[in-house]
């Protein structure tokens, strides 16, 4: 019993290093290195947007004092940018594999993007994630190239046209105002709309009953479960 006990410790502890794995009543979706990623993207964001408000509209300036001032917030905003963008490649890279498109995901452009908050609505098919997700993915990696390449020229105006920097000005405000919305709605399914998917980039694990509700063909790939007949 007390030989056995090392060999089962050991197993336990790989399991929740590793992804795609049952543990108990629980499966492991993010391991500790994806939720690292996802929670530097997220500090990084908030932190771009605490240091750019300010510069964006004066009624934001009081959001300067927390970084130490408006001058700070001009320093920093630009680092943190750069930051921001090395940390998304880094991330990019890790979920890139999980994150290919289906021809089922092509479903999300349409109408199941708007009814997939409704009861009844079919999952039993979604892999690990669903045409929505990685279509957000997709759209914010995008996103942050863009606020990366306009701020770039934001930074040394001087260094381009003027026709160029008026439009880069532009196009940094209008993707930071959809990038901005889009993070209020990833937050808002990820906690209050889904109850139990903050536990997987807090502990990293579900349980089988979210993993069987919300992504059915992912739980049956990971228990070996066969799909239910009716």
């Amino acid at each position: 019993m007390s030989a056995a006990a090392p060999h089962a410790r050991a197993i336990t502890d790989r399991a929740r290093r590793d992804e795609d794995v049952v543990v108990g009543d629980e499966i492991v979706r993010h391991n500790l290195t994806a939720r690292v990623h996802h929670w530097t993207v997220a500090v990084l964001f908030f932190l771009c947007l605490l240091t750019g408000l300010p510069i964006w509209m004066p009624v934001f300036g009081w959001m300067a004092n927390l970084v130490g001032g408006l001058h700070v917030a001009r320093w920093l905003h630009p680092w943190t940018g750069v930051a921001l963008s090395l940390a998304m490649l880094w991330m990019f890279l890790h979920w890139l594999g999980d994150m290919r498109l289906e021809p089922r995901d092509r479903e999300w452009l349409g109408p199941k993007a708007l009814a997939y908050m409704k009861e009844g609505t079919d999952t039993s098919e979604e892999g690990k994630y669903n045409g929505g997700q990685k279509l957000f993915f997709f759209a914010v990696s995008l996103a942050v190239v863009g606020l990366l390449l306009t701020g770039v020229v934001m930074w040394n105006p001087l260094a381009f046209p003027r026709l160029l920097s008026e439009t880069a000005i532009l196009l940094h405000d209008v993707t930071f105002i959809l990038f901005t919305v889009a993070i209020v709605l990833h937050v808002y399914l990820g906690t209050a709309a889904e109850p139990g998917t903050f536990r997987a980039m807090i502990r990293g694990t579900v349980t089988r009953r979210w993993a069987r509700f919300h992504h059915g063909r992912w739980y049956r790939q990971v228990t070996g479960e066969q799909p239910r007949r009716s």
